[in-house]
């Protein structure tokens, strides 16, 4: 019996902002991917346009196994120099769990002008209670119930790579997860 190898989310950097060309690459191969959005406003022609940009500049998740990444980098026609974030304490590429994906995805995916992109190193200041949203637009999201800029917010942290911030949530939309 053979056995599909196991999929896993992986984060990876590219360069010089070529986020979105290997967005388009990675749907070309059907490979599932992840790319942080926010909104961005600009004025042109005299009119205020609304485009969705990269919200964290070079990252990008994707979802496929390690092999099959590892082909990619080295296939013809794909010029985007992508590597892995990797784990300082046992130097492997960072996987990030389904679970905490789908919750950062849910946060991070609303596209939300108030979430809040945090670098891991701001989230050391600070740690909460483990939470699940249980409704409004983040219902399901899993994470750490913290004060970040003098709101409650329940921070979706990706070890090492970035956490996502929601919006102020009421204590009465959270419920406790205990280990």
């Amino acid at each position: 019996m053979n056995i599909p190898p196991r999929l896993h989310w992986f984060a990876v950097r590219v360069t010089y902002g070529r986020e979105l060309a290997l967005k388009a690459f990675l749907d070309e191969e059907k490979i599932e991917n992840f790319i942080p959005m926010r909104r961005d406003y600009v004025v042109k022609d005299g009119r205020r346009i609304c485009k969705f940009v990269p919200a964290v500049h070079n990252l990008v998740f994707i979802r496929s196994t390690r092999k099959r990444i590892d082909t990619l980098k080295d296939k013809a026609g794909m010029n985007i120099p992508i590597r892995y974030i990797m784990n300082r304490e046992h130097h492997l590429p960072v996987i990030v769990p389904d679970d905490q994906m789908r919750s950062f995805i849910l946060v991070a995916g609303t596209y939300e002008e108030s979430v809040i992109y945090v670098e891991p190193a701001e989230l050391q200041l600070v740690r909460g209670q483990k939470v699940r949203v249980m409704g409004g637009v983040f219902e399901g999201a899993v994470g750490e119930f913290v004060r970040i800029r003098r709101d409650r917010r329940v921070v979706v942290n990706i070890e090492g790579v970035m956490a996502v911030a929601t919006t102020f949530i009421h204590s009465s939309l959270v419920e406790p997860i205990t280990d």
